[in-house]
């Protein structure tokens, strides 16, 4: 039996017969899900923080003496205590923790997965923004302020489209690095991409179709999000020459 007719068994083997195809489809179907959820999850938590963050730092030492000062000197508290504990544990033990012991009530594993994933992204893309935030010049908050603008309102009209336009290389790299960290799903018995390739492999003894179908399938999903953020930094440029 030459190589060709080697290789065709096996994929008759691995993908062809029992509809064993469908392990993968599924699994890149719980991935996506999980890494949506996540993503929108993480985005709302790292927004918030960030605000929370960069509102502590710029307002003045006197306006944090009084009530609202003191209510936004807890949250900043609150904020790096979060951000101390998830960033200084790895994110597959913060998933066995909230799936073991925090929400061992919650019967449905994606979203255990999509909670563990959003808090643990929300950390990163805190500072992300946080920093996006920061390097916005302050005469622009002013200005808003001096037009009758609010805080919230400045924020979120002038301050907020500008930091996200100057992270989104480092959000699409924090999306990318989500969506390979959801391959951990396994540990839950969760069948995503990952998992569903590995079953495969259990099944027929053939580690090398399954793997790197799976792993095809990451460099693709990679290469399409490396693509679209290429597309939105030429529009953005083109758009700030005008």
């Amino acid at each position: 039996m030459g190589w060709y007719d080697e290789l065709k068994a096996k994929f008759i083997l691995d993908f062809v017969e029992k509809d064993r195809w469908r392990f993968i489809t599924n699994g890149l179907q719980t991935t996506l899900i999980v890494t949506l959820g996540a993503l929108i999850v993480g985005l709302i938590i790292g927004i918030f923080i960030a605000i929370i963050r960069t509102a502590h730092d710029q307002i003045g030492r006197k306006e944090l003496r009084g009530p609202g000062g003191l209510a936004l000197r807890f949250l900043n508290m609150l904020a790096k205590i979060y951000l101390t504990v998830i960033r200084g544990t790895p994110t597959l033990v913060q998933l066995l923790l909230l799936f073991f012991l925090f929400l061992v009530d919650w019967d449905n594993k994606i979203s255990v997965a999509i909670a563990a994933f959003g808090i643990n992204s929300g950390a990163y893309e805190a500072e992300i923004f946080r920093a996006g935030i920061m390097s916005i010049d302050k005469g622009q908050m002013e200005a808003g302020r001096s037009l009758g603008l609010g805080y919230a309102k400045t924020m979120q009209k002038i301050i907020l489209p500008q930091a996200i336009k100057d992270t989104l290389p480092a959000l699409v790299n924090e999306i990318i690095t989500l969506l390979k960290e959801t391959s951990i799903c396994g540990y839950i018995g969760l069948n995503e991409l990952t998992r569903g390739g590995d079953i495969i492999r259990g099944t027929t003894f053939d580690p090398m179709l399954p793997l790197l179908t799976v792993a095809a399938i990451y460099l693709v999903i990679v290469m399409f999000f490396t693509w679209i953020m290429g597309k939105l930094e030429r529009r953005l440029r083109e758009s700030d020459r005008r």
